[in-house]
C-alpha cells in the first residue's frame, strides 16, 4: 500500500494545548443520575469529583501536526454506526450542570498557539497537497493561532436563555430556530449554566424537555452540545463498546487524539458515571496488538516535553525501520512503544528522519507492516503528530462521502472541535477536497439538523 506525497516536508514544531493552569473542573457529584451498577463507583461526598492527577502541565509548544494520507480501508472504518444509528441516550434526569457553571470538557482560552504559520496549510500527502521537498534537518518554528467557531457569548444571561428555550418548547409545536439561535452561539460552559438556570426557574430538566420535543439527528446533535465535553467523550467510548459489536473507529478517534489531561479526565469520568473501568472494557472488546495500543493510549502518559531531540528522532527512526521494513516479519511492540510514548513534536521529527532512512515514509511502512484496526490506530497517531486538524478534516470527509452519511461521526467531530480548532479544520477541508465543509454538509443533511450544523461551523 502506498501513500503519495510523502515524506512530509519541514513541518514546524507545534505548540500544544490546553495551556498550564487551564485544567477542567468536573461537575458536582451526583449530577448524572444513572442506574446503580453493581460494583460501580460509589457516590462521593462533598459534591466534587476527584481532581485530575497532576501531569506537569503542557508546555508552551507542542502539538497537532500534519497528516499523511490515510485513505480509508475498503469498506470504510470498522464498526461505524449506520446513519442515525447513535445508541439511545441513558435514562435519567439528564446530564447535570456543574454547580459552579463550568464545564469539564475542553477549557479553551480565546486563542492558542499552534504550529504551522499563517492560514492553515494543506500538508503534503493529503488531497491537493504540495509536492514534497527535501526535509530540512530542523524546521523553523512558526506559530499560528488555532480557534474554534464557537466562542463564549458576550453579555451572557443564563436566565434569559433558559426563558427563550422554555418559550420555544411551550405549547403546540416547537420553535426549532429559537433553539438553534441559542445553542449555536453559546460555549459549552455557558450551556451548562443554561441547564442549571432552567431547572432553577421551572423545576424541570432541560434535557428531558429537549428530548421530548426533538427526534433523530437533530436530537442527537442538540444533546451532544449540552453534554460537558469530557462526559461526551466518555459517553461515546461507552457506547462504542456497549452491546454487540465494537465501533473501533470511535475508540481510535478519541483515545489516539486527546492530550494526557483529557484522557485522564475521560478515564475518571467513565468510572464515575458508568461504574466501569475503561481499560477492562477495552480488553474485553478488543484483542491483540490493537488492544495493547488502546491500553497504552488510555494511560495518558505520553511524554509532553516539547523540546525535540533530533538525535533520538534518528535513533527511533532507525529502530522503527529495523522493526519493520528492515527485517522479515514485524516487531509490533517496537512500533507501539515509540508511537505511544513520544511527544507529538518528537514523533514529527521521527517521521521526517524515517523518510531519509527508508525508501518510503512511515505511514506507507505502517500500511505494509500492519493491517486492520491496529494499522488505523497507528496511522491516526502519526497523522495527529503531523497535522491534527487535517486528520479531522479527512474523518469528516469520510463520514459524508459516497452513499449515506455517518451522522454520529459528523456530529461528534463538529461538536468536540467546535471550540478548539474547527476554523483550521474548515480551511484544510477546503484545500484538501476543493469544496467547503459547509457545502458538503448542505448536500448531505437537511432541515433543522442542517441549519444547526451550518450555524456551528459558521456558514
Amino acid at each position: 500500500m502506498s501513500y503519495p506525497g510523502y515524506p512530509p516536508s519541514g513541518y514546524p514544531a507545534f505548540p500544544g494545548y490546553p495551556p498550564t493552569g487551564q485544567e477542567s473542573v468536573y461537575p458536582a457529584a451526583g449530577q448524572y443520575p444513572y442506574p446503580t451498577v453493581p460494583g460501580g463507583f460509589p457516590p462521593m461526598g462533598g459534591g466534587a469529583y476527584p481532581a485530575a492527577p497532576p501531569i506537569g502541565g503542557f508546555p508552551g509548544a507542542a502539538g497537532y501536526p500534519a497528516p499523511g494520507g490515510y485513505p480509508p480501508a475498503p469498506g470504510g472504518y470498522p464498526g461505524a454506526p449506520q446513519p442515525g444509528g447513535m445508541p439511545a441516550y441513558p435514562a435519567g434526569s439528564g446530564f447535570g450542570a456543574p454547580s459552579n457553571g463550568s464545564s469539564f470538557g475542553y477549557p479553551q482560552p480565546p486563542s492558542q498557539s499552534y504550529g504551522g504559520g499563517g492560514p492553515a496549510q494543506i500538508p503534503a500527502g493529503y488531497p491537493g497537497g504540495p509536492t514534497p521537498t527535501p526535509v530540512p534537518s530542523q524546521p523553523a518554528a512558526m506559530v499560528q493561532s488555532i480557534q474554534g467557531t464557537i466562542r463564549p457569548a458576550p453579555n451572557f444571561d443564563a436566565g434569559r436563555d433558559a426563558e427563550v428555550l422554555r418559550k420555544a418548547m411551550k405549547g403546540f409545536g416547537t420553535d426549532e430556530q429559537a433553539i438553534i439561535d441559542v445553542v449555536s452561539n453559546r460555549s459549552n460552559s455557558q450551556r451548562q449554566q443554561i441547564k442549571a438556570a432552567f431547572k432553577t426557574m421551572y423545576g424541570k430538566d432541560l434535557i428531558k424537555d429537549l428530548k421530548s420535543e426533538l427526534s433523530g439527528n437533530m436530537e442527537e446533535l442538540i444533546l451532544a452540545l449540552f453534554m460537558p465535553g469530557t462526559y461526551y467523550d466518555a459517553w461515546s467510548l461507552r457506547h462504542a463498546m456497549k452491546g454487540a459489536g465494537t465501533q473501533e473507529s470511535v475508540l481510535i478517534e478519541i483515545l489516539c487524539t486527546r492530550t494526557n489531561q483529557e484522557i485522564r479526565e475521560i478515564v475518571h469520568c467513565y468510572k464515575a458515571e458508568f461504574g466501569r473501568d475503561i481499560e477492562q472494557d477495552i480488553r474485553a472488546d478488543t484483542s491483540g496488538h490493537f488492544e495493547r495500543l488502546l491500553v497504552s493510549m488510555c494511560q495518558g502518559n505520553r511524554d509532553e516535553n516539547q523540546t525535540v531531540d533530533f538525535q533520538k528522532a534518528q535513533q527511533d527512526a532507525q529502530r522503527l525501520y529495523q522493526a519493520g521494513e528492515g527485517k522479515l516479519g514485524t516487531d509490533e511492540s517496537c512500533f507501539n512503544m515509540v508511537l505511544a510514548t513520544r511527544s507529538f513534536p518528537q514523533l514529527k521529527a521521527t517521521v521526517e528522519a524515517y523518510s531519509q532512512i527508508g525508501n518510503r515514509d512511515l505511514l506507507s511502512s505502517i500500511g505494509r507492516e500492519f493491517s486492520g484496526n491496529v494499522e488505523r490506530g497507528l496511522k491516526a497517531i502519526v497523522q495527529c503528530a503531523l497535522n491534527r486538524p487535517a486528520f479531522f478534516a479527512e474523518r469528516l470527509h469520510h463520514a459524508m462521502k459516497g452513499a449515506g452519511t455517518d451522522d454520529s461521526t459528523l456530529v461528534r467531530i463538529i461538536v468536540t472541535r467546535s471550540e478548539i480548532d474547527l476554523v483550521q479544520i474548515k480551511q484544510l477541508f477546503t484545500q484538501m477536497y476543493q469544496k467547503t465543509l459547509g457545502t458538503m454538509i448542505s448536500s448531505d443533511t437537511s432541515g433543522d439538523y442542517r441549519r444547526l450544523l451550518l450555524a456551528i461551523v459558521g456558514q
